[in-house]
């Protein structure tokens, strides 16, 4: 039975350079909450070299371990195979950009400790200090609140790439995920909330990543995610 406390998952695609920044800022944060803890990379059919840099890492240090595709996955699909292979009884994600800020790792990990199935940063409390563009902050906001006013849901932002979860609670709702990508962030969270499992949200200091921008596909593409998800839980899965 492994002793690991926590399993930290970074998912990456094509992302060699900020995983330069990204794993030495895991190991120090990350030592400082417990000295149980191993670092996923869950690496998901990059070109850029990102699975050797991380096998260079992981040979200086163990607790880092790559998790390769060949084939792209998807990020849904990616974090689900890293949550399925995580030895932590508390398992965190979080964006390889890290755009929130690493501080509030210690938070994500003592609302686990402290009872809750579920932590998540959010962009959207009152007192979030978030930088990005307005067309961004109004999509996020419109979105958010099709998610709740939709799926009745009570978390304010689904989408923050800064997730802890419990292990024994998060592995029975990932075999009824059905987005592999963007989406499986609110899925996540919106079954999580139907079964009754305590979710923790809490602002976090959050800037933008570089590079990371939203295409009027994606917002499209999330806008009849939540559609689906809808019909899942009121039609097909009753």
């Amino acid at each position: 039975m492994s002793n690991t406390e926590v399993t930290a998952i970074i998912p990456v695609f094509n992302d060699r350079a900020s995983l330069t920044k990204a794993l030495p800022s895991s190991i120090e944060t990350l030592s400082r909450i417990t000295q149980q803890f191993e670092i996923i990379v869950a690496e998901d059919g990059s070109s850029d070299g990102s699975a050797e840099l991380v096998r260079v890492f992981s040979k200086k240090d163990p607790r880092i371990r790559l998790l390769h595709s060949d084939i792209r996955l998807g990020r849904g699909r990616a974090l689900n195979r890293a949550i399925t292979d995580a030895k932590g009884e508390i398992i965190c994600y979080y964006d390889v950009d890290l755009a929130t800020n690493m501080q509030h790792l210690s938070e994500l990990v003592t609302a686990i400790r402290n009872g809750a199935e579920i932590s998540t940063g959010s962009r959207l409390l009152p007192s979030s200090d978030t930088v990005r563009t307005g067309g961004r902050e109004i999509a996020s906001r419109s979105y958010n609140f099709l998610v709740r006013l939709i799926l009745g849901s009570r978390i304010y932002d689904h989408q923050c790439g800064f997730k802890g979860f419990r292990r024994d609670s998060i592995r029975p709702i990932l075999p009824t995920i059905q987005s592999d990508h963007w989406f499986w962030d609110t899925e996540i969270l919106v079954r999580a909330q139907r079964m009754g499992y305590t979710v923790a949200e809490f602002p976090v200091h959050w800037r933008a990543g570089k590079g990371t921008t939203v295409r009027i596909k994606d917002v499209f593409s999330m806008g009849l995610s939540i559609l689906q998800l809808w019909w899942q839980l009121h039609v097909s899965e009753n």
